[in-house]
């Protein structure tokens, strides 16, 4: 049966009065609600088809950290937060505004290939299109050599044996010839086969060797750096292409030498204290050449005096701030096992090299090559967070430098592993942090915690053999007891995934950013990515004297308890509230972001960019070739509208 109209149309008034006074109603308790009412009585609703993730203070993980409280981490965490969004939000989004950047911050044209190169990385989801600094610093001091001197180098670096480099040889947009060869050239010319039918005529010296060769004095690279800025123009109608034929190439048809051959002047500096190599190349001011500095003024430019945390990542690792003061503290510095140095500007391609280096850095072959033991694989990082152990692992051979029974104590491995041994600590004290007991929220330094028990409870870190001794290792039978293996799997049931220097750079770095755990980093090794990864935000960066490991830990970790709970007489206990979100949070985003900025296809994006800067600075008609339209012929691939063309 039908209801009558005239009572339908009352249904309807009635339901209609009801939601006009629910609506009022609602509206005037939303404005009587708090910002942090409003996120968390809303974000509680549940939508259909969206899941909700949970994060400290109802935050979004991609959202600026807000500290809790006045620890220095805490407080650098939202720096590094800052600091990363300028980064983000300064990026070019078409080739005209790429084009446009690069001429502003370089004061040249991009080199020939650029337009190639701009589609070949965004093609591969280029994240930052913008961010090579690494390269156009490396380069830099070669525009003040004459490109055929850096041809000849280039061609016949290789030929003597004993000094540690191997030649790759492109002709005619092929590899053609590989002297010298080693498992990294091998792996390396695999890489540059990705592109190199957009590469002109070269010769690639690379380093066989772990560890960097180039230390050119200060004096000479002002003068260097000088000339580069000199030699600066952006004329127009440049040719936009590579000159051919050009001499002193290696005559890869030929075994004979060449008439005229340069001397890359390399000298053996095995098992001698770097320092005395390195201080030439720091400035006249500074620690490593100024006597009237002391250790304490060099570490505050870089340590916060609250429990030794690292404030400045890049400074922590330049020697001519840090070196004097870890001198004695790492193997490389102490006793290097492979140093053959020069004091001349070769162009020489390294995997890794210290601040004071001007070897030209690419992607270390590790990273690009695969190999299990250094490949992160999703399928052995099956625990989140919240299921792994509040434990800090790390497991590794005795490298860092040559290692006898009167030196061992100095190398950067082995200091490590004792201080978070609770056996070697159980009669030693180490400073930490502390809450000040009358002001909630604020820390002080606490000089005498006894780590013993703590690093127990939430430290695995072991050798699982020894090497690199003189002239065995037979003397470490009393000091280490040995570790069996920790392969991937393993390690990534740990939270804390330490990460510290061995003869040279550490291959594992990558897949520790890549997984769900947090990487800490300690190391005096510069790499291709630097630039990329932000301390604090992606990672946590350590000392290389281990001096605040203890302070780390105890922050992410928690320990003891808050005065109102402890037991007569126990006022110098440390207490520090557990920051697990925020260690959860730097894991996360120190993931998220390696798969945007790390990947494979990463590698090959800097490559292919670092060999057409590196293939116009031995050409030597430099100074006239490049690109020098303004981008818009890739407008259209850009997506950029009239009205975009317009604005810009």
């Amino acid at each position: 049966m039908t209801l009558p109209k005239p009572k339908k149309r009352t249904l309807f008034l009635v339901i209609a009065t009801f939601a006009v006074f629910a609506v009022v109603a609602n509206f005037f308790v939303f404005l009587g609600l708090t910002g942090a009412d409003i996120r968390s009585t809303f974000s509680r609703i549940p939508l259909p088809r969206l899941s909700r993730k949970p994060w400290h203070s109802n935050e979004k993980i991609d959202g600026p950290y807000e500290p809790r409280d006045a620890h220095p981490i805490s407080l650098l965490m939202a720096e590094a937060d800052k600091t990363w969004a300028a980064y983000e939000n300064s990026r070019s989004t078409t080739f005209r505004q790429t084009v446009s950047r690069y001429r502003r911050k370089y004061g040249r044209h991009p080199p020939p290939g650029f337009k190639d190169w701009y589609q070949f990385a965004r093609k591969k989801n280029v994240h930052n299109i913008d961010d090579f600094e690494q390269i156009m610093d490396d380069l830099r001091p070669f525009w003040a050599i004459e490109p055929k001197v850096l041809r000849n180098l280039a061609a016949n670096m290789w030929r003597d044996d004993q000094n540690g480099v191997a030649g790759i040889h492109i002709r005619d947009h092929k590899v053609v010839k590989e002297t010298h060869g080693s498992w990294r050239s091998e792996t390396l010319i695999t890489l540059i086969k990705k592109f190199v039918s957009h590469l002109p005529d070269m010769d690639i010296a690379m380093n066989r060797l772990d560890q960097p060769r180039v230390v050119v004095p200060w004096d000479d690279m002002q003068a260097h750096l000088r000339k580069e800025v000199e030699t600066r123009r952006t004329p127009p109608g440049t040719n936009a292409t590579f000159t051919t034929g050009l001499s002193d190439l290696l005559n890869v048809t030929s075994e004979e030498e060449p008439a005229h051959r340069e001397d890359p002047e390399w000298f053996p500096a095995h098992g001698k204290q770097y320092m005395e190599t390195a201080k030439i190349a720091c400035p006249p001011e500074s620690h490593a050449r100024n006597d009237g500095m002391s250790t304490a003024d060099a570490e505050a430019k870089y340590k916060n005096r609250l429990g030794g945390i690292i404030t400045n990542f890049n400074l922590s690792s330049d020697l001519c701030t840090a070196g004097p003061g870890i001198q004695d503290q790492h193997g490389f510095l102490y006793a290097g096992s492979s140093v053959i140095p020069t004091k001349r500007l070769v162009p020489i391609f390294g995997e890794c090299k210290v601040n004071v280096n001007s070897d030209i850095l690419f992607p270390a072959n590790m990273y690009w090559k695969h190999d299990e033991r250094y490949d992160y694989d999703e399928k052995h990082d099956n625990l989140d967070w919240d299921h792994k152990q509040d434990s800090m692992i790390w497991r590794g051979v005795t490298s860092g430098g040559t290692q006898t029974t009167d030196n061992w104590k100095q190398m950067h491995r082995q200091r490590f592993v004792q201080i978070v041994n609770s056996t070697e600590m159980a009669d030693k004290t180490v400073r930490v942090l502390t809450e000040q007991p009358e002001q909630e929220g604020q820390f002080e330094n606490l000089r005498d915690f006894h780590p013993s028990e703590f690093a127990a409870n939430h430290t695995d870190v072991g050798f699982t053999e020894t090497m690199a001794c003189v002239p065995n290792c037979d003397f470490y039978n009393n000091v280490f007891a040995m570790k069996p293996g920790a392969p991937f799997p393993e390690q990534f049931k740990q939270k804390f995934l330490v990460d510290v220097d061995g003869h040279s750079f550490s291959g594992r770095w990558h897949a520790f950013l890549e997984s769900k755990s947090l990487g800490i980093k300690a190391t005096i090794f510069r790499e291709w990515h630097d630039s990329r990864l932000f301390a604090w935000r992606h990672f946590v960066p350590m000392d290389n004297r281990y001096d605040d490991v203890y302070t780390i830990l105890t922050y992410f970790l928690g320990v003891g308890a808050p005065p109102e709970e402890r037991a007569a007489g126990s006022s110098g206990e440390a207490y520090v509230k557990r920051h697990d979100a925020e260690g959860k949070r730097i894991a996360n985003q120190g993931r998220e972001w390696a798969k945007k900025v790390l990947r494979r296809e990463d590698i090959e994006i800097y490559m292919f960019r670092l060999l057409l800067e590196y293939g116009r600075i031995i050409d030597d008609n430099r100074d006239r070739i490049g690109y020098s339209d303004d981008g818009s012929e890739l407008d259209k691939y850009d997506g950029v509208s009239k009205t975009d063309e317009m604005a810009h």
